[in-house]
């Protein structure tokens, strides 16, 4: 089993910074990849930014330029530095944390954390 806990986020002004993080544990743990993700309100889960290795990361079109993902393997952590910030980025983020088994891959998540943006 994974546990996922997240903090960072809370209310921010148009052009500000937040900084999310994010530790992995458990047994067992062979983590593939970690990454952030948002939902707002009435819209779809959606990938903002994942590590999959220190040269390997993906971000969404939308937070390029903006925002930074950054893992610590040794930690089983990661951080995602955002900045100017803008309203249409206000939504829950959710870490997601692939851990891969011989034949399988298991997606954990945490409990998400607000991210809101004032105009």
């Amino acid at each position: 089993q994974v546990q996922v806990v997240e903090s960072g986020g809370g209310l921010v002004q148009t052009g500000g910074s937040l900084r999310l993080s994010c530790l992995a544990s458990g047994s067992s743990l062979n983590i593939s990849s970690m990454g952030w993700y948002r939902q707002a309100p009435e819209k779809a889960r959606e990938s903002v930014a994942i590590a999959f290795s220190s040269e390997n990361t993906n971000y969404a079109d939308s937070v390029k330029g903006r925002f930074t993902i950054s893992r610590d393997y040794a930690k089983n952590t990661v951080h995602l530095q955002m900045n100017s910030l803008n309203p249409e980025d206000t939504a829950v983020y959710y870490c997601g944390v692939v851990n891969s088994r011989p034949d399988s891959y298991s997606i954990y998540w945490g409990q998400g954390t607000q991210v809101t943006v004032s105009s």
